[in-house]
């Protein structure tokens, strides 16, 4: 599934089962939360802290998804075609970033 796939399952999702979209700031606090969702997860699994026993059956994809789903609905009702933004982020990325990585010494 592309991002364009993505994006138009999550308004038929929508449109179906959730009656509408939240307004944008809804879904923003929510992008919030779900975010701070993955860093738990991942400040306690791979960081330091010690990860608390009702944390330890967290799904990190489940939650990385629920990242994305927000991140579409936003797209979505903003009128964002991600697809293209993504693609166009990614050209951009390529050109600019290729030698600054591989010149990089604290990456070898």
């Amino acid at each position: 599934m592309n991002i364009q796939d993505a994006q138009k399952a999550v308004d038929e999702w929508i449109n179906e089962h959730g009656v509408r979209y939240f307004n944008e700031l809804t879904n923003m606090a929510q992008l919030t939360e779900e975010v701070g969702e993955v860093a738990r997860i991942i400040a306690r699994r791979y960081g330091e802290q010690s990860e608390k026993e009702s944390d330890k059956n967290k799904d990190l994809g489940e939650e990385l998804a629920d990242v994305v789903f927000v991140i579409l609905c936003l797209a979505n009702q903003t009128g964002v075609d991600l697809q293209k933004a993504f693609d166009k982020k990614l050209d951009l990325k390529t050109k600019r970033d290729h030698d600054r990585h591989h010149n990089n010494e604290k990456l070898k």
